[in-house]
Protein backbone atom coordinates (compact mmCIF):
# COMPACT_ATOMS: atom_id res chain seq x y z
CA UNK A 1 0.00 0.00 0.00
CA UNK A 2 1.45 3.37 -0.90
CA UNK A 3 2.26 5.64 1.61
CA UNK A 4 -0.82 8.93 1.87
CA UNK A 5 -0.15 12.50 2.80
CA UNK A 6 -2.00 13.55 5.35
CA UNK A 7 -3.16 16.93 3.75
CA UNK A 8 -5.01 18.17 7.60
CA UNK A 9 -1.40 17.74 8.82
CA UNK A 10 -0.39 21.88 10.46
CA UNK A 11 1.27 24.03 8.57
CA UNK A 12 5.22 23.03 9.20
CA UNK A 13 4.47 19.71 9.36
CA UNK A 14 5.05 16.31 7.28
CA UNK A 15 2.54 13.65 8.23
CA UNK A 16 2.08 11.02 6.43
CA UNK A 17 -0.09 7.42 7.66
CA UNK A 18 1.70 3.93 7.16
CA UNK A 19 0.29 0.81 7.10
CA UNK A 20 1.64 -1.70 9.59
CA UNK A 21 0.79 -5.46 11.03
CA UNK A 22 0.29 -4.49 14.62
CA UNK A 23 -1.82 -6.61 17.46
CA UNK A 24 -4.94 -5.93 17.68
CA UNK A 25 -6.87 -6.59 21.45
CA UNK A 26 -10.60 -7.75 20.18
CA UNK A 27 -11.64 -8.37 23.83
CA UNK A 28 -9.93 -8.29 27.20
CA UNK A 29 -10.94 -8.88 30.85
CA UNK A 30 -9.63 -8.12 34.37
CA UNK A 31 -10.27 -10.28 37.23
CA UNK A 32 -9.13 -10.34 41.20
CA UNK A 33 -9.68 -14.26 43.35
CA UNK A 34 -8.77 -15.10 46.21
CA UNK A 35 -7.64 -18.79 46.03
CA UNK A 36 -8.63 -19.76 49.23
CA UNK A 37 -6.97 -23.49 50.79
CA UNK A 38 -4.88 -24.26 47.43
CA UNK A 39 -3.16 -27.84 48.41
CA UNK A 40 0.91 -27.44 48.27
CA UNK A 41 3.09 -29.95 47.08
CA UNK A 42 6.65 -30.55 48.05
CA UNK A 43 9.94 -32.03 46.39
CA UNK A 44 11.01 -35.38 49.10
CA UNK A 45 12.86 -33.49 51.29
CA UNK A 46 10.56 -30.16 51.85
CA UNK A 47 7.69 -33.13 52.64
CA UNK A 48 10.04 -34.69 55.01
CA UNK A 49 9.82 -31.13 56.86
CA UNK A 50 6.19 -30.39 56.63
CA UNK A 51 5.55 -34.37 57.80
CA UNK A 52 7.28 -32.86 61.36
CA UNK A 53 6.02 -29.33 61.62
CA UNK A 54 3.90 -27.91 64.55
CA UNK A 55 2.97 -25.03 62.26
CA UNK A 56 3.29 -22.74 59.67
CA UNK A 57 3.36 -19.41 57.98
CA UNK A 58 3.11 -18.09 54.70
CA UNK A 59 6.43 -15.98 54.16
CA UNK A 60 5.44 -15.31 50.15
CA UNK A 61 3.73 -16.14 46.79
CA UNK A 62 5.46 -16.41 43.51
CA UNK A 63 4.07 -16.99 39.97
CA UNK A 64 6.57 -19.66 38.06
CA UNK A 65 4.34 -20.50 35.25
CA UNK A 66 0.89 -19.80 33.11
CA UNK A 67 0.01 -22.61 30.28
CA UNK A 68 -2.55 -21.09 28.07
CA UNK A 69 -5.07 -22.78 25.67
CA UNK A 70 -7.46 -21.04 23.58
CA UNK A 71 -10.32 -22.73 22.22
CA UNK A 72 -13.52 -22.11 19.99
CA UNK A 73 -16.45 -22.13 22.19
CA UNK A 74 -19.38 -24.21 20.20
CA UNK A 75 -22.16 -22.27 18.63
CA UNK A 76 -21.13 -18.99 19.62
CA UNK A 77 -18.84 -17.87 16.06
CA UNK A 78 -16.24 -15.55 17.10
CA UNK A 79 -15.95 -16.38 21.27
CA UNK A 80 -13.32 -18.49 22.63
CA UNK A 81 -12.34 -20.02 25.71
CA UNK A 82 -9.12 -19.30 27.49
CA UNK A 83 -7.76 -22.01 29.45
CA UNK A 84 -5.35 -21.03 31.97
CA UNK A 85 -3.01 -23.20 34.54
CA UNK A 86 -1.65 -21.10 36.97
CA UNK A 87 2.12 -22.74 38.75
CA UNK A 88 2.54 -20.80 41.72
CA UNK A 89 5.71 -21.04 44.41
CA UNK A 90 4.28 -21.15 47.69
CA UNK A 91 7.41 -20.23 50.61
CA UNK A 92 6.46 -21.14 54.18
CA UNK A 93 8.04 -20.63 57.16
CA UNK A 94 8.34 -24.01 58.85
CA UNK A 95 8.37 -24.69 62.75
CA UNK A 96 8.88 -28.08 63.56
CA UNK A 97 8.61 -27.59 67.66
CA UNK A 98 7.43 -24.51 69.70
CA UNK A 99 9.96 -21.45 70.21
CA UNK A 100 12.79 -22.79 67.22
CA UNK A 101 13.60 -20.96 64.67
CA UNK A 102 11.54 -21.95 61.55
CA UNK A 103 12.71 -23.44 58.78
CA UNK A 104 11.96 -22.00 55.00
CA UNK A 105 10.44 -24.31 52.57
CA UNK A 106 9.16 -23.65 49.13
CA UNK A 107 6.17 -25.47 47.43
CA UNK A 108 4.06 -25.79 44.52
CA UNK A 109 0.84 -24.92 44.00
CA UNK A 110 -1.75 -25.53 41.16
CA UNK A 111 -4.76 -23.34 40.14
CA UNK A 112 -6.82 -23.57 36.93
CA UNK A 113 -9.32 -21.01 35.49
CA UNK A 114 -11.43 -20.14 32.65
CA UNK A 115 -12.58 -17.58 30.79
CA UNK A 116 -15.03 -16.74 27.75
CA UNK A 117 -14.07 -13.54 25.36
CA UNK A 118 -14.42 -12.06 21.90
CA UNK A 119 -12.02 -12.90 19.26
CA UNK A 120 -13.16 -12.29 16.05
CA UNK A 121 -13.26 -14.25 13.52
CA UNK A 122 -10.65 -15.71 11.18
CA UNK A 123 -9.71 -18.34 8.69
CA UNK A 124 -6.27 -17.45 7.45
CA UNK A 125 -2.90 -19.35 7.14
CA UNK A 126 0.18 -17.37 8.21
CA UNK A 127 3.58 -18.73 6.85
CA UNK A 128 6.75 -16.45 6.78
CA UNK A 129 10.21 -16.40 5.95
CA UNK A 130 11.66 -16.72 9.74
CA UNK A 131 13.17 -19.85 10.82
CA UNK A 132 10.63 -22.98 12.01
CA UNK A 133 7.78 -20.42 10.61
CA UNK A 134 6.83 -22.62 7.80
CA UNK A 135 4.74 -25.54 9.11
CA UNK A 136 2.36 -24.80 10.85
CA UNK A 137 -0.97 -26.45 12.79
CA UNK A 138 -3.94 -25.72 10.15
CA UNK A 139 -5.94 -26.67 12.97
CA UNK A 140 -5.29 -23.57 15.05
CA UNK A 141 -4.25 -21.39 12.57
CA UNK A 142 -7.45 -19.15 12.48
CA UNK A 143 -7.23 -18.65 16.33
CA UNK A 144 -6.59 -15.58 18.19
CA UNK A 145 -3.72 -15.45 20.56
CA UNK A 146 -4.70 -15.23 24.13
CA UNK A 147 -2.33 -13.22 26.86
CA UNK A 148 -2.54 -13.39 30.30
CA UNK A 149 -0.46 -10.73 32.27
CA UNK A 150 -0.19 -11.63 36.17
CA UNK A 151 0.59 -9.34 39.17
CA UNK A 152 2.64 -10.76 41.88
CA UNK A 153 0.43 -12.48 44.02
CA UNK A 154 -0.25 -11.37 47.29
CA UNK A 155 0.27 -14.34 50.48
CA UNK A 156 -2.53 -14.37 52.76
CA UNK A 157 -2.43 -17.48 54.82
CA UNK A 158 -1.17 -21.10 55.34
CA UNK A 159 -2.04 -24.06 57.90
CA UNK A 160 -1.25 -26.95 58.08
CA UNK A 161 -3.96 -30.14 57.71
CA UNK A 162 -4.29 -33.90 57.48
CA UNK A 163 -4.47 -35.39 54.46
CA UNK A 164 -6.74 -38.56 54.10
CA UNK A 165 -5.04 -39.85 51.19
CA UNK A 166 -2.15 -39.00 48.92
CA UNK A 167 -2.68 -37.02 45.81
CA UNK A 168 -1.46 -34.83 43.16
CA UNK A 169 -1.97 -31.78 41.12
CA UNK A 170 -4.98 -32.32 38.73
CA UNK A 171 -2.73 -30.44 35.92
CA UNK A 172 0.60 -31.81 34.42
CA UNK A 173 3.82 -30.16 35.88
CA UNK A 174 6.12 -28.29 33.16
CA UNK A 175 9.66 -29.42 32.95
CA UNK A 176 10.95 -25.53 34.09
CA UNK A 177 8.74 -25.83 37.51
CA UNK A 178 10.38 -28.84 38.56
CA UNK A 179 13.30 -27.90 37.42
CA UNK A 180 12.79 -24.95 39.62
CA UNK A 181 12.07 -26.92 42.86
CA UNK A 182 15.49 -29.38 41.62
CA UNK A 183 13.23 -32.14 42.16
CA UNK A 184 10.57 -34.05 41.48
CA UNK A 185 6.69 -33.34 43.18
CA UNK A 186 5.85 -36.40 45.37
CA UNK A 187 1.98 -36.59 46.10
CA UNK A 188 1.14 -34.83 49.51
CA UNK A 189 1.30 -36.96 51.98
CA UNK A 190 -0.18 -37.66 55.40
CA UNK A 191 0.62 -33.63 56.45
CA UNK A 192 0.12 -31.02 54.16
CA UNK A 193 -0.56 -27.62 53.64
CA UNK A 194 -3.48 -25.62 52.40
CA UNK A 195 -2.57 -21.66 51.36
CA UNK A 196 -4.31 -19.19 50.24
CA UNK A 197 -3.12 -15.90 47.95
CA UNK A 198 -4.86 -13.06 46.26
CA UNK A 199 -4.51 -13.18 42.36
CA UNK A 200 -4.99 -10.37 39.59
CA UNK A 201 -5.10 -10.87 35.97
CA UNK A 202 -5.73 -9.55 32.93
CA UNK A 203 -6.41 -11.88 29.90
CA UNK A 204 -6.34 -10.40 25.97
CA UNK A 205 -7.49 -11.91 22.75
CA UNK A 206 -5.63 -10.24 19.95
CA UNK A 207 -4.62 -10.46 16.08
CA UNK A 208 -2.42 -9.69 13.52
CA UNK A 209 -4.18 -7.31 11.70
CA UNK A 210 -2.83 -4.47 9.35
CA UNK A 211 -3.89 -0.84 10.44
CA UNK A 212 -3.35 2.28 8.95
CA UNK A 213 -1.18 4.69 11.66
CA UNK A 214 -0.02 8.75 11.14
CA UNK A 215 3.41 9.04 11.45
CA UNK A 216 5.72 12.28 11.85
CA UNK A 217 9.28 11.89 12.01
CA UNK A 218 11.68 8.49 12.47
CA UNK A 219 12.16 7.96 16.76
CA UNK A 220 15.69 9.49 16.48
CA UNK A 221 17.51 9.45 20.40
CA UNK A 222 17.86 12.90 21.19
CA UNK A 223 19.60 11.73 24.46
CA UNK A 224 23.64 10.67 24.61
CA UNK A 225 24.76 7.77 25.72
CA UNK A 226 26.64 7.75 29.22
CA UNK A 227 30.17 5.21 28.91
CA UNK A 228 30.06 3.08 32.00
CA UNK A 229 32.95 2.78 34.04
CA UNK A 230 34.48 0.14 36.11
CA UNK A 231 35.45 2.58 39.47
CA UNK A 232 32.89 1.82 41.60
CA UNK A 233 33.32 5.25 43.40
CA UNK A 234 32.75 6.66 40.07
CA UNK A 235 29.44 5.03 40.37
CA UNK A 236 28.77 5.50 43.18
CA UNK A 237 29.59 9.51 43.04
CA UNK A 238 26.50 10.11 40.54
CA UNK A 239 23.91 8.39 43.02
CA UNK A 240 22.18 11.14 44.86
CA UNK A 241 22.58 11.73 48.79
CA UNK A 242 18.97 9.66 49.87
CA UNK A 243 18.20 12.57 52.38
CA UNK A 244 14.72 11.26 52.71
CA UNK A 245 15.93 8.27 54.26
CA UNK A 246 17.57 10.23 57.15
CA UNK A 247 14.80 12.65 57.22
CA UNK A 248 11.34 11.08 57.25
CA UNK A 249 8.93 13.93 56.25
CA UNK A 250 6.43 14.87 59.26
CA UNK A 251 2.84 13.86 58.71
CA UNK A 252 1.97 17.56 58.26
CA UNK A 253 3.77 17.56 54.73
CA UNK A 254 2.29 14.25 53.70
CA UNK A 255 -0.58 14.70 51.32
CA UNK A 256 -3.66 12.83 52.55
CA UNK A 257 -4.27 11.84 48.99
CA UNK A 258 -0.95 10.09 48.22
CA UNK A 259 -0.61 8.55 51.82
CA UNK A 260 -1.03 4.98 50.86
CA UNK A 261 2.01 5.35 48.33
CA UNK A 262 4.25 7.27 51.13
CA UNK A 263 3.47 4.14 53.09
CA UNK A 264 4.83 1.85 50.53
Amino acid sequence: MPDKLNTNAQCGESEQSFCIDADRVYDSCGDKDCLSEMRVFFTEANQSIINSAVSVRIREANILDTVVNVEPVTYHCGFYSVDMTFYFEIVLDVYTSDGSAPSTVSGLSVFAKRVILYGGNGNVAVFTSEPDSSCIDPDNSSLPVAKVQVAQPMALTACLTECCSPCMPSAAIPECVTEYFGGSIVPSQARSVLATIGVFTIVQLKRTVQMLIPAFDFCVPDKECVTSTDNPCDMFSKVDFPVEQFFPPNLADIDPDNIETCCK
